[in-house]
C-alpha cells in the first residue's frame, strides 16, 4: 500500500497533460493548417482563404499561447505557491 496522500491537485505544470489527444498543440496546428489550406485548395481565392483563417488563426493563438499562460497559476503544485505565499494560511 502507498502512503501517498491522493489530492484533486494537479502534479504536472504542464497544460498539454490534462488534454485528451485531440486538443494537444500538434492537432491544434494540424487542424488549423488542413482547414486554412483546404480552404485555399477548395475556393483558390485569397479573399476566402483570409475569411477562414483569421478566425482559426485567432482561436490556434488563444489555445497555444494564451491559454496555457493563464492556467500556470492553477498548475502550480501546492508546495511551491505556499512557498510564495510565505507559507502563511489566510486570515479570516
Amino acid at each position: 500500500m502507498s502512503n501517498q496522500v491522493e489530492t484533486n491537485q494537479p502534479t504536472s505544470p504542464n497544460v498539454w497533460h490534462y488534454k485528451p489527444w485531440w486538443c494537444q498543440p500538434w492537432s491544434i496546428l494540424l487542424t488549423g493548417a488542413t482547414l486554412i489550406g483546404g480552404s485555399w485548395l477548395l475556393g483558390q481565392r485569397i479573399w476566402l482563404t483570409l475569411l477562414v483563417a483569421l478566425p482559426i488563426l485567432a482561436w490556434m493563438g488563444y489555445f497555444l499561447l494564451v491559454y496555457p499562460r493563464l492556467m500556470q497559476p492553477y498548475l502550480e503544485p501546492a508546495e511551491r505557491r505556499d512557498d510564495q505565499d510565505g507559507g502563511e494560511l489566510p486570515s479570516g
